[in-house]
């Protein structure tokens, strides 16, 4: 039997714009200080721009924060310890911000001759916030067919809000399918596999058909 929700779901999608804020960082000192007061918009922005820039390439998101600590500061080593920080692990920005600070913190106190190295003028980290503006579309769904269909047709932008950004920047328990699907529909074993994909390991279109083929699985036969 196709249940009917006892919400429907509406779809959103979002226009992202990039922001400087004018603060610049030419040591690991400068970095460190900014890192813990700007916006958590600034630390999304620097740790999932690849997604929201490149959805179609690899699904290895770079770090902008492990990329300048490597490439610019010769710190290599520290530039690993924040490339493989897990993102997928954390829930909201602030757990994130903190997970870098820390690692910035220790790798300081353990090389201290590491505050010494500067960046050249033109190779400063210049600290950019995600403006993100929320859109509803004309897609509102009752049922777990309906929803499937809907899946297929939208834009990789809906996909992108409904699974990275509701989750993590506006602090939700699990991504906003998910919580549909268990709450509404009442099926917690499918809300809890799609919740249980590691998103970070597709790009957007492959993310798709991930979720399609999960979801199909649970369609009744007409």
């Amino acid at each position: 039997m196709n249940i009917r929700a006892k919400q429907p779901f509406r779809f959103y999608t979002r226009l992202h714009l990039s922001e400087l804020t004018g603060l610049t960082a030419s040591t690991l000192t400068q970095l460190l200080r900014y890192l813990k007061e700007v916006p958590g918009s600034c630390i999304y922005h620097h740790t999932h721009k690849f997604l929201q820039q490149h959805q179609y390439l690899s699904p290895e998101p770079p770090n902008d924060f492990a990329y300048w600590v490597s490439v610019i500061l010769r710190e290599e080593e520290l530039g690993e310890k924040l490339a493989s920080i897990d993102t997928v692990q954390f829930s909201n920005i602030r757990s994130l911000r903190e997970k870098i600070v820390k690692t910035v913190e220790d790798y300081l106190k353990k090389n201290p001759l590491a505050k010494l190295r500067f960046a050249h003028e033109d190779e400063e980290f210049h600290f950019i916030k995600a403006i993100s503006f929320l859109i509803p579309t004309n897609y509102t769904v009752y049922d777990l067919r309906e929803f499937n269909e809907v899946l297929k047709k939208i834009t990789i932008d809906s996909i992108y809000f409904h699974i990275f950004e509701a989750r993590l920047r506006l602090e939700k328990p699990t991504n906003d399918f998910s919580n549909w699907i268990e709450s509404s529909l009442g099926d917690k074993q499918l809300a809890q596999k799609i919740s249980g994909l590691d998103p970070y390991t597709y790009t957007l279109e492959d993310l798709r058909k991930q979720l399609i083929r999960i979801i199909e699985k649970k369609i009744p036969a007409s």
